[in-house]
């Protein structure tokens, strides 16, 4: 049994203990030794950040080859069309290449927790939101991905990693989990 943190990562905190340019890490949320974080999020992203100790854990949910899904909640800046929708679906063109195909789809706003600072808004220009689920982490991949297709996002949310979710925990806070790594075949 290997434990696993499930945390919600607030927006403006830093993947990483230490705090940096002026933005806070996560030693100010969670104080357990030997822990760390499997993946990160962006200081402007909220939600699911996964933590533990165990390298082998890491290496399964972080490793590209596995094709662990990660799934988002974006609020963009627009109406949501059926065009970017399918684009999102079939991959989009970046700089750094073509991404792979992605889980999309258009949904009414979740009830979440405020944010501090709140999103801007303009009064004459709507915001639509999306679910959104990846199987690989280009930078910026998400943010990049809706400004392709003319939908900049306002707010960007990761809810689950594999089948880790986020469920009730609320931003700064954590959980518990236990998780069973297969055993590796040893010969005798």
């Amino acid at each position: 049994m290997v434990n696993l943190i499930v945390f919600n990562k607030p927006y403006g905190v830093l993947s990483q203990f230490l705090d940096h340019d002026g933005h806070v890490g996560l030693k100010r949320y969670l104080n357990i030794p030997n822990i760390y974080p499997m993946g990160r999020l962006d200081h402007d992203s909220e939600g699911l950040l996964l933590l533990s100790s165990d390298s082998a854990l890491k290496t399964q949910i972080t490793n590209p080859k596995y094709k662990i899904g990660k799934t988002y909640l974006v609020q963009v800046e627009g109406q949501i069309t059926s065009s970017a929708i399918s684009v999102l679906s079939t991959g989009v063109l970046l700089k750094d290449g073509i991404t792979r195909p992605a889980k999309a789809k258009e949904i009414n706003e979740p009830k979440l927790w405020e944010r501090n600072p709140s999103i801007r808004t303009r009064k004459k220009l709507p915001t639509s939101w999306i679910e959104l689920r990846i199987y690989e982490g280009k930078n910026r991949q998400i943010r990049r991905m809706t400004a392709s297709v003319g939908f900049p996002t306002l707010r960007l949310i990761r809810i689950s990693i594999g089948p880790w979710r986020l469920k009730n925990v609320m931003p700064g806070q954590y959980r518990y989990e236990e998780v069973n790594l297969p055993q590796k075949n040893s010969r005798t």
